[in-house]
């Protein structure tokens, strides 16, 4: 429950951060009469983001069990691929997200309503699938019927609160260290769901090594247990993993989290339209720097 509400907030909040930025660049802008347009494509998005999650649940129950096991795992690794993409994402871009988002309405100001309504629903839509598509993969993953649903759900309620107090001006935080702490948690979020859906290839038959098991601590760590349902339900661990699940649960983690941690490079050094590098003797912006 506590992965699928981390889930819920971490997508729910981009997506309320864009509705915000949307809706107070047009109040302050003098356009709020349209605002209208903005609150379609969101309502679109979520429909879609809805109908989608209810597409995926309705699929997989009427597929035989080999089907279900297939389907399951190649949306839970597509799902991953999808958060992995964000995570990366939204770290590069947190500092730069209100003045793109600026540039893409001014545009579609100048369009008309039609190119509102679409901004806000590509703006939205994205993270709604994003969300539908890695809870039904965590649902799947955990077993525990109701509660990863009511932890996103709470996720999401969540995230809009805290929109509406960006929006009012009320809660002010560093976007670029809270996104960088929950990817690092989804990381291994994502981990844990990849490697259940390595299960469930395995379980298809579609990849091997069902038999071989890495480990097996099941008699130590019930899965039913309280400690177990909480092991289940925040990393998706397992107490009983075979090799194939082990191997790349690491070859994912390790150098996703690498990668993530890595410091960003130092701005390269402006160069002039000749190519030469500035330095202190250059005459920058036509005017002369003076020499020591």
């Amino acid at each position: 429950m506590l992965a699928n509400y981390l889930i819920g907030l971490r997508e729910g909040l981009e997506a309320a951060l864009v509705v915000s930025i949307l809706v107070a660049y047009l109040v302050k802008t003098g356009n709020g009469r349209r605002l209208p347009s903005i609150w379609i494509g969101v309502g679109a998005a979520i429909a879609l983001s809805l109908l989608f999650g209810a597409i995926l649940t309705f699929t997989s129950r009427n597929l035989s069990f080999t089907a279900q096991e297939g389907f399951g795992g190649i949306l839970s690794i597509v799902a991953v691929g999808f958060v992995t993409w964000m995570i990366f994402w939204m770290r590069r871009t947190a500092r730069d997200l209100k003045g793109e988002l600026h540039g893409r309405l001014d545009d579609a100001l100048a369009i008309g309503s039609a190119a509102l309504i679409l901004t806000a629903f590509l703006a939205v839509g994205r993270e709604g699938l994003e969300t539908s598509l890695f809870v039904w993969s965590a649902v799947q993953a955990t077993g525990d019927g109701s509660a990863p649903l009511i932890g996103a759900g709470l996720g999401l309620l969540t995230a809009a609160l805290l929109g509406y107090l960006f929006y009012r001006g009320a809660l002010r935080i560093n976007l670029s260290t809270f996104f960088t702490w929950t990817g690092a948690a989804l990381i291994v979020v994502a981990a844990g769901v990849l490697a259940y859906g390595v299960h469930d290839l395995q379980e298809a038959g579609i990849l091997p090594g069902l038999d071989r098991l890495a480990f097996d601590v099941s008699s130590t760590i019930a899965p039913d247990s309280w400690y177990g349902t909480l092991l289940r339900g925040t990393v998706n661990f397992t107490p009983a993993a075979t090799v194939l699940q082990v191997l790349v649960w690491f070859c994912y983690i390790v150098p996703v989290a690498i990668l993530f941690f890595r410091p960003a490079p130092p701005p390269h050094a402006e160069r002039p339209a000749g190519g030469r590098r500035l330095t202190l003797g250059t005459r920058r912006a036509g005017v002369p720097v003076r020499r020591p």
